[in-house]
């Protein structure tokens, strides 16, 4: 998938402590039920990234197809075991 980023979006995950590597890759390896659409347009990825890093990322879908992440945050201890649960 292509992204869009540009500085707003890119310092707004940043703020986070999350890369625009690591959203890349969460997305671009998300497994079922992943993603799921949350409304307005907006699509929620939760995953695990390259380095381990688990986190959620939300992204909407510009016209050509290329994902403008709005969105992403690491996911909370309880939401880690969510998560991990839910895979097994």
């Amino acid at each position: 998938m292509r992204f869009r980023w540009n500085a707003w979006n890119s310092g707004h995950i940043a703020e986070h402590g999350i890369s625009t590597s690591e959203t890349q890759f969460i997305v671009n390896n998300a497994r079922a039920p992943y993603p799921q659409t949350i409304g307005a347009g907006k699509r929620l990825v939760i995953g695990q990234s390259q380095h381990g890093a688990y986190a959620q990322v939300i992204y909407v879908l510009d016209e050509d197809l290329t994902a403008y992440v709005i969105h992403a945050r690491p996911l909370t201890d309880p939401e880690k075991r969510r998560f991990r649960r839910r895979r097994t």
